[in-house]
This record gives C-alpha cells, structure tokens and sequence, in this order.
C-alpha cells in the first residue's frame, strides 16, 4: 500500500527477509489507479525487481503464487511460454522473446525494507 514517509510516496513491498535467499516474491502495488503487477528475486544480499509481464504477450510470469523461478531456482521463467530470463538483467535468452527484457523497477532498500517509489511506476 502507497505510503509517505518524510515526503515520499512509495508503497513498502516487504521486509528482505519475507524473500527466500534463492527465491522470489510477488506484489500489487496500485497506482495512479492501476495495479501493478511486480516481483522482486533474492540473490544473498542482491535483490532484482521487475514487472511481472511476460515482454512477448504481456502475460504475469507466475504460475502459482510466487512461482517465477525454473526448478534449479536459476532463471526467470514464463508460465505461459517457458521463456527464460536472466535474473541479473532480465534479458530472455531462451523462448518466443529472445533479445527482449523484463522491465526493470527501481527500488530502495531502507532498515531491511523494500520499497518503490510510486512514481517510477506511472505509466509513460
């Protein structure tokens, strides 16, 4: 949920910790009157979050609630295509999307909490 803290109008996703090292983690973030589809990946301290639409059709990458990820918990993975994406970058290597990327989302982390800033998610 949107929130502002000290003047920011971010929404707080969850605390670094709600995210399996090795795994990932789904989010609605509304905005602007649109929900937003993102997950986040955790790498040891490294996190990578993304929109969770498929670049070919637009489709949410998961299968099951927090699902985005091959069975050696390696790439990215669309549940529709079977496309597989980088974690590091989002970039498809394998699928009906090759060359294309996942759309990146730009976040923060603050006393072990993830946050984006709601702006940076408006629609162009």
């Amino acid at each position: 949920m949107p929130a502002t803290e000290g003047g920011r109008n971010e929404a707080a996703l969850c605390h670094v910790d709600e995210i399996e090292d090795g795994g990932a983690k789904g989010f609605r973030v509304e905005a602007y009157g649109i929900e937003h589809r993102l997950f986040a990946v955790r790498r040891g301290r490294r996190l990578y979050v993304y929109r969770n639409d498929c670049p070919h059709v637009g489709t949410p990458l998961d299968w099951a609630p927090d699902q985005f990820l091959d069975r050696a918990r390696e790439n990215i993975i669309c549940a529709t295509h079977g496309a597989l994406f980088r974690v590091s970058d989002g970039y498809c290597f394998h699928g009906p999307c090759v060359g294309a990327s996942l759309e990146p989302v730009f976040f923060e982390v603050r006393g072990e909490v993830l946050y984006v800033p709601i702006d940076t998610l408006e629609d162009p």
